[in-house]
């Protein structure tokens, strides 16, 4: 027996809720002139942007066609499609070199140093100048610690050069306050050299470094400092338990790249600072593959240690990335 509607009910019509009408043609079109008008109106910044794209390609995404050269036995006075292919040799015999253990462990050495000492302490001293209440002080500060940044290593070198020779300053106020009995030539001397490179490099960055952390601690709301001033804080758990927690994701993220730049050994202060003396501790794998392409003519295997280099630089990246979103869900990516 066929169901009839009953007079004056509506009739069942079910509209599935997932099911939503997409844009008409007209929209797209009103979409499409609405996003080239404001491409038009930005055409400057635009255009800007282009520029640095193209620079980025052309200086960087198409030179790493040489990268093939590391497999390869380059001849400069040949294309790099002419030179034979020799595959994996470069890098067996970097491997069972000589050198190789000794640069990796002064690379490693003075890298995770750099590392341990030198990433903390941009943090500390962001935090401690945060504290200072005197505007002008506090200025003078920024100003003294920013300065060594903006002066070459060439500059620098000459400096410490001077200062920690044997009639330098630094053997005249150690032989002064008699904690010498004679002057050290400390560059001359390959177990003060990772010391000299490490203090060097802290005095040339750290007021720099801070300014990312007063930044980042510029944006912290003062109500949350009122609040722990009233619940009776100090300046020190202010720092410990508001301060810090707020720059989490700031730290994070910078040591993330700290730890992608972990095997470099910063090549200009090293090339300045060392000498025959000092070899054994500053042969590093920038110095290493400055000396073995530009000075000895082997391309393809400076090549295949650079590339060995960045092989590498890239899986702590990723392991540092993966390590901190595990810990504090912050990554690059």
């Amino acid at each position: 027996m066929q169901n009839t509607p009953q007079a004056g009910a509506l009739p069942d019509i079910s509209i599935d809720p997932a099911a939503k009408p997409g844009p008409s043609p007209e929209d797209k079109r009103q979409a499409r002139k609405q996003w080239l008008k404001k491409l038009y109106s930005q055409r400057h910044l635009q255009i800007m942007a282009l520029l640095g794209v193209a620079w980025m390609f052309v200086f960087n995404y198409i030179p790493m066609y040489g990268i093939i050269i590391a497999f390869k036995e380059f001849n400069i006075i040949k294309s790099i499609s002419e030179a034979p292919w020799v595959g994996l040799d470069h890098f067996r015999e970097f491997f069972s070199n000589d050198d190789f253990a000794v640069v990796m462990k002064n690379t490693l050495g003075i890298s995770l140093l750099k590392l341990f000492i030198g990433f903390p302490l941009p943090i500390i001293f962001a935090l401690f100048l945060n504290e200072v209440r005197s505007v002008r002080y506090k200025r003078t500060i920024q100003t003294i610690s920013y300065l060594p940044h903006f002066l070459s290593w060439v500059i620098l070198g000459g400096i410490l050069i001077t200062w920690l020779s044997d009639v330098g300053v630094i053997n005249k106020l150690l032989l002064t306050l008699n904690l010498i009995n004679e002057p050290i030539t400390y560059l001359a001397e390959p177990q003060y050299f990772w010391g000299i490179v490490i203090a060097s490099d802290i005095w040339k960055e750290l007021g720099w470094s801070a300014i990312i952390y007063l930044a980042a601690i510029a944006s912290v709301s003062p109500e949350m400092y009122e609040a722990a001033t009233i619940d009776g804080a100090g300046r020190f758990q202010k720092m410990w338990y508001i301060t810090l927690p707020s720059i989490k994701a700031t730290i994070s993220i910078l040591f993330i790249l700290a730890i992608g730049g972990v095997l470099n050994s910063n090549f200009d202060q090293i090339l300045v600072l060392r000498n025959p003396l000092n070899e054994s501790a500053s042969n590093v794998i920038d110095i290493f593959v400055y000396h073995t392409g530009l000075q000895n003519g082997r391309y393809s295997y400076a090549q295949a240690v650079a590339l060995f280099k960045s092989v590498i630089a890239i899986i702590l990246l990723l392991i540092a990335n993966r390590v901190t979103k595990k810990l504090n869900d912050t990554s690059l990516f």
